[in-house]
C-alpha cells in the first residue's frame, strides 16, 4: 500500500536484542504490571513484548528513544496481524498522552490497522483528523500528512473533500506528485460539485502538462484544451436550438455565401478532418477555406439530419463540394458550458467529416 512502508522498516536497535531469560522475562512482567491482553505468543515473541513494554514503561519522556520502542511494539502487532491489539495499544497511547510529537504517526498506524481490517472509512475519518488537526511529522523521509492524502483522495466520494485534498497536495507537494494528473482530477472533482470557475482554473493550470496519463481519461488534454478555449472565447456563433442552427447553414449554402457561413463556423476547437482521423488530429484544417470549396459550386444538403444524429450531437450531410471529395458531414453539438446558463445548451457547427459516412 503506497506510502504505509514508513512505519514497516524498523530501526536497528541493539537495545532490543539485550532480552532476559524467559523465566526473568515473566516475573519482569509482573514487576512492570503489564496488561496480559498484550502479550501474545510465547517464547521469544512473547519475551521480545515483556522487554520492550518493560523498555517504555522506562522512558518517562516522549522522545526519539521513546518512539522507537512505541513503534517497534506496534510493527510486531502488524507482523503477527494483531490488527485489534495494534488499535487498542496506541488508542490508549494518544488519549493518554496528547501532546506526544509522535501521535500523528500512531494515528497513522491505526488507520493502516483498520484497513487491513477492511474498515477503509473508519481509516479514512483517522488520516482526516491527521492532516486536519496534527502537523507533519517526516518519519524515513516521508511526509504522514502527503500519505494521508495519498489515501484520502483513493477512499474519499465525497467532490467537496476531494477539492480540499487535491487543493492540499498540489499546494503543500508539488515536488512529490504529479501534478499533471492532480490539477486534472481537481479540475474533475470541481465540476462535479457545480464550481465551473474553480474547473476552468484548474484546467488551466492542467494545460502546460498536456501529455500526462490520467487513468480513466485517455482524451483528458482535448477535453480541458477545449473547456479552457471556449471559455476565453466570445461565444457569440451559438443558436439556442438545433433548429435555428440548421436553418440558417441552409439558407447559407443556399445563397452560396461563405461569408455568412464562417459567421456560423465555431471560433474555437472547429475541426476538419476524415472519419477516419484521430479526434485531435488537425491537419485538414489547412485546407478548409469554405470560398475555395463553394466558388463555382453548387452545394446540396440532405432534407433531414442524418439517422445518427442524437440529443446532443447532429450531422448534416452535403455533397457537390469538390470532385475528389463531393460529400461532408456537417458536425453539430449541443454545448457543455454549465459556467454560463445563457450558453449552456445552445448549439454549434463544430466540425466538418470529409467522405461517406460509415
Amino acid at each position: 500500500m503506497r506510502r504505509f512502508y514508513l512505519f514497516l522498516l524498523v530501526p536497528a536497535l541493539s537495545v532490543f536484542f539485550l532480552l532476559s531469560s524467559c523465566g526473568g522475562a515473566e516475573k519482569e512482567a509482573a514487576d512492570a504490571q503489564i496488561d496480559p491482553y498484550y502479550l501474545n505468543g510465547t517464547g521469544e515473541r512473547r519475551e521480545n513484548l515483556i522487554e520492550l513494554f518493560s523498555l517504555l514503561a522506562a522512558e518517562t519522556e516522549s522522545g526519539e528513544d521513546q518512539f522507537a520502542v512505541i513503534r517497534e511494539i506496534a510493527n510486531t502487532y502488524v507482523r503477527q496481524k494483531e490488527y485489534p491489539k495494534l488499535i487498542n495499544f496506541l488508542s490508549i497511547r494518544t488519549n493518554n498522552f496528547p501532546d506526544d510529537p509522535y501521535n500523528a504517526y500512531y494515528l497513522l498506524m491505526i488507520a493502516y490497522a483498520y484497513m487491513q481490517e477492511d474498515a477503509a472509512s473508519v481509516a479514512a475519518l483517522y488520516f482526516d483528523i491527521i492532516i486536519k488537526n496534527y502537523p507533519d511529522l517526516t518519519v524515513l523521509g516521508e511526509s504522514i500528512h502527503l500519505a494521508c492524502l495519498d489515501q484520502l483522495i483513493r477512499l474519499s466520494d465525497n467532490s467537496e473533500q476531494l477539492v480540499w485534498y487535491y487543493h492540499e497536495l498540489t499546494s503543500r507537494f508539488p515536488d512529490k506528485i504529479d501534478l499533471g494528473s492532480a490539477y486534472f482530477m481537481l479540475a474533475q472533482a470541481y465540476e462535479r460539485i457545480g464550481d465551473w470557475k474553480g474547473a476552468i482554473q484548474a484546467y488551466t493550470q492542467y494545460l502546460p502538462y498536456q501529455g500526462t496519463i490520467i487513468q480513466g481519461f485517455p482524451k483528458a488534454d482535448n477535453y480541458a484544451k477545449q473547456l479552457v478555449d471556449f471559455n476565453n472565447s466570445p461565444k457569440d456563433w451559438t443558436f439556442e436550438n438545433i433548429n435555428v442552427l440548421v436553418n440558417a447553414i441552409k439558407a447559407a449554402l443556399d445563397g452560396g455565401s461563405s461569408y455568412r457561413l464562417r459567421q456560423y463556423q465555431a471560433k474555437v476547437n472547429f475541426f476538419a478532418r476524415s472519419w477516419e482521423q484521430e479526434e485531435t488530429d488537425d491537419s485538414g484544417m489547412a485546407e478548409f477555406n469554405l470560398t475555395d470549396f463553394m466558388r463555382g459550386n453548387r452545394i446540396n444538403y440532405a432534407d433531414k439530419l442524418d439517422a445518427g444524429s442524437n440529443a446532443n450531437e447532429a450531422y448534416l450531410r452535403t455533397w457537390g463540394w469538390s470532385q475528389y471529395i463531393s460529400t461532408w458531414y456537417f458536425y453539430f453539438r449541443k454545448v457543455n458550458f454549465p459556467s454560463d446558463p445563457e450558453i449552456h445548451g445552445h448549439w454549434e457547427w463544430a466540425g466538418v467529416y470529409y467522405g461517406e459516412k460509415f
